[in-house]
């Protein structure tokens, strides 16, 4: 006997699958339940009973006269006599009356047989099973798609998602926000959607609109009364369901297979359907209940015609007609489901009704194989597609990643990042997050926010919290801002920075920061970037007085001329490309500060020399050989800062005495050798570096640099220093270090004000004991060898040790 258990796994599939089963199937596998019935009823008969019954005909008198006597002796011989009389001393036996035929009982059995296989119709013998083996094969036809190994994965697969969705919390809450709506709502939201499609062509739709928020319902936001209401193990769970979606969506949609399946073994089903019905309903009426027999076994039985009597033959014509009826209806419904499969595509599925009923506008119409199925759970319960729909929005998406942002960083973990930055502003700097937090805005005395390699930044209306911000850094992210939110921004931010890969990440957002006063632009633009209609539009920054392009331009933008009334400070930081056509640099009258590095310069342009308001200049890591031009600085009577620094320039031409204003001058890492007195005319320098040249001899009119704090001539070829140098008492910062000194002067000690001495690397053997009168230097400021620390008087090291 087979054990009940081996029937679990059917019990246990067909409630899995029953979602994926149309009114029709469901009526399909009734029917052939019926059909199947009728099968099994049929083959019990033939099993239980007998088959046939037959009995030997009566032979006619023949006309042949010789066989007269032959025929009335059998016709005498077969002729019953009359019964006898009862007698008196047995009156109960009475004799039995009919055809008398010889035949035993085992002849009857053989007589039977060869009766019910040579003269019963074969559709009369074999319709049970006939029945049975049609109905099997509509059974396996209508479950096959299920058990095939190349479909039933998917199924699996789906149906698991599938459930998971159904009853997952967040499915609840998504929907349930949404069905809060009252229908005013819904009509303002469908206004609001039809009006920012219509804005696009104004100032406000064009900065907004780019990066469209029609996809993100203000709904949407995260509210914190409610961000409590899913814990953080559902959250995760939900998570994990959005990636299964995704790749299952993915997998799904690149074929067919299931449609192609249901469609052939529908077809196969309508085939034999007519196949079923056209031979059945020919054969019907084969079934008779009275069978003439001739059989050619008179040597054996002493007849040759029998007359046969089909017992289950009445039995049979109406069963057949009652599985005709089920067969008509069976294949009625099929061809029901070939006009539902082919009277639209079902390989594209629209979430249209799904979005117009829950206002999550971004659910995307899937294909294939993904539609299919979902179209056969419509016909069970839109329901499901509609809460497993929830899991193919972005925006349903980014909103649980918000919520599980949200409770990872509180407020006060959020605090314990703050530091301070270059600005001297409070940042709070947050890298290879999946999205900002909206605790951040909890954060008020927040000055300036950082946000490093952040995909969907979504900056909301409640960014107005935070009164004290002034600073905004994206590094390679993709922000989308509601436009409250840009309303705050336009009045309060003063400072953008924008790190980005390509153009199209620059957000277009940011040209109308009409208070912005600097912009702070990393990325790779293109080479005639002054035919880009993005940058063009810098010219309505109205406030902006600093701007910096780390990039690889060719030309200075058109759009920074546009602004070029109020800008005080622009560098521009290649990365190695030709800057030329450098003219526009005449509009910028009232620019104070100017870099260009790294723009492979191989002269000083001159239209620097019509910036009269500048005060700063430089000029590093550009290919400057000969800096003749710099006779034309003494027209800058403001120019304080030279920064000539990480050239190949080889000489100092005398006209630098003309410069009578600087201040800072730099010229380290370059091939200098020769130093020209004329250099230390400019008596008001304070800072002034020549380290990294091929410097041999410093002039003793160094003393005459009276304010000098900063000199640096590290790794050059000095062999000794002049004495005036240390008629140079202002000097904080004394780099000599990596030369060829061998003896270091005991007037080092007048210069008081000394906190750092950098000797390493010399041929030094002793250093002086007046080093001990520089009261200002410490152990950490002398950068020296240790063995040659030690040649110091151990007062003097004690005295070093403790300031």
């Amino acid at each position: 006997m087979i054990p009940v258990t081996e029937f679990r796994q059917f019990s246990e599939q067909q409630p899995a699958f029953r979602v994926l089963k149309p009114w029709w199937d469901v009526f399909t596998d009734y029917l052939s339940v019926a059909m199947l019935m009728i099968g099994v009823f049929g083959c019990t008969l033939q099993v239980m009973q007998d088959k046939i019954i037959c009995l030997p005909k009566r032979v006619q008198p023949s006309q042949n006269h010789s066989s007269v006597s032959n025929v009335s002796q059998a016709v005498a011989s077969t002729t019953p006599l009359p019964p006898p009389k009862p007698s008196p001393t047995n009156p109960a036996t009475v004799e039995m009356k009919g055809l008398k035929t010889d035949l035993d009982l085992q002849q009857y059995s053989f007589i039977n047989q060869m009766c019910y296989e040579r003269a019963l119709h074969w559709y009369a013998k074999y319709f049970p099973y006939l029945v049975l083996i049609h109905t099997l094969v509509f059974m396996l036809c209508s479950n096959f798609w299920f058990k095939f190994p190349g479909s039933s994965s998917k199924i699996e697969h789906f149906i698991s998602i599938l459930g998971k969705c159904f009853d997952s919390p967040w499915t609840t809450r998504a929907l349930s926000e949404v069905s809060g709506e009252d229908s005013e709502e819904k009509d303002n939201r469908k206004n609001n959607m039809s009006r920012s499609n219509t804005i696009q062509s104004g100032p406000e739709g064009s900065l907004v609109n780019s990066q469209s928020l029609k996809s993100i319902p203000e709904k949407f936001v995260v509210d914190k009364s409610t961000a409590g209401a899913l814990d953080k193990k559902e959250g995760e769970q939900a998570k994990a369901l959005f990636e299964k979606v995704k790749k299952f969506r993915l997998h799904v949609e690149e074929g067919d297979i299931l449609y192609a399946m249901y469609v052939r073994q529908t077809v196969l089903k309508v085939i034999k359907f007519l196949i079923i019905i056209g031979y059945n309903s020919a054969l019907v009426s084969k079934v008779q209940f009275t069978v003439d027999c001739n059989v050619d076994i008179q040597d054996m039985t002493g007849y040759k015609n029998f007359s046969c009597n089909h017992t289950m033959a009445h039995l049979f014509s109406k069963l057949s007609f009652c599985y005709l009826c089920f067969v008509s209806i069976y294949g009625l419904t099929c061809l029901y489901t070939l006009y539902w499969l082919f009277y639209r595509s079902l390989r594209e599925y629209s979430f249209e009704y799904v979005r117009q009923e829950t206002g999550i506008d971004d659910i995307p119409d899937v294909k294939n194989d993904f539609a299919f199925m979902l179209h056969m759970i419509d016909q069970y319960d839109p329901l499901y597609s509609k809460r497993f729909a929830v899991f193919l929005s972005e925006v349903s998406e980014n909103k649980l990643k918000q919520l599980n942002l949200n409770n990872e960083w509180t407020p006060d973990k959020l605090r314990q990042k703050l530091q301070t930055n270059a600005h001297n502003r409070l940042e709070l700097p947050l890298i290879m997050l999946s999205g900002l937090p909206d605790t951040v805005f909890e954060i008020t005395e927040l000055q300036s926010l950082k946000l490093e390699i952040i995909k969907n930044v979504m900056i909301p209306a409640t960014i107005a919290q935070l009164d004290n911000l002034q600073e905004l850094s994206l590094h390679q992210c993709s922000v989308k801002i509601h436009s409250p939110a840009l309303s705050f921004l336009k009045e309060n931010l003063k400072v953008l920075s924008v790190k980005f890969d390509d153009m199209r990440e620059l957000p277009p957002w940011m040209y109308g920061l009409r208070n912005l006063e600097e912009l702070y632009l990393v990325g790779s633009l293109s080479h005639d970037i002054s035919k880009n209609v993005t940058l063009e539009s810098l010219r309505d920054l109205k406030s902006l007085k600093i701007l910096s392009i780390k990039s690889n331009v060719s030309k200075i933008p058109q759009a920074v001329v546009d602004v070029s009334s109020h800008l005080q400070k622009m560098c521009i930081h290649n990365d190695g490309t030709k800057l030329v056509m450098l003219n526009n640099l005449k509009k910028m009258t009232n620019l104070t500060e100017l870099e260009l590095v790294h723009c492979d310069l191989e002269r000083i342009p001159h239209a620097v020399f019509s910036l009269l308001s500048l005060q700063e200049l430089d000029l590093k890591e550009n290919n400057l050989k000969s800096i003749e031009e710099i006779v034309s600085f003494q027209h800058l009577r403001k120019l304080t800062v030279l920064k000539l620094w990480h050239n190949s320039i080889t000489y100092i031409p005398e006209h630098i005495k003309k410069l009578t204003s600087l201040e800072r001058l730099a010229f380290s890492h370059n091939k200098i050798e020769v130093l020209p007195s004329h250099l230390f005319l400019c008596n008001k320098i304070r800072y002034l570096d020549l380290s990294y040249n091929d410097i041999r001899f410093i002039p003793p009119e160094i003393g005459v640099l009276q304010s000098l704090q900063y000199f640096s001539i590290t790794c050059n070829k000095v062999e000794s220093l002049p004495d005036e140098l240390y008629f140079c008492k202002k000097l904080k910062t004394l780099k000599i270090g990596k030369n060829s000194l061998s003896v270091l002067s005991p007037k080092i000690g007048n210069l008081l004000f000394l906190s750092y001495l950098d000797v390493k690397g010399n041929h030094f053997e002793i250093l002086p004991p007046e080093l001990g009168d520089c009261r200002a230097l410490k152990r950490a400021g002398l950068v020296v060898e240790d063995a040659l620390f030690e040649t110091l008087p151990s007062d003097v090291r004690e005295r070093i040790w403790r300031a």
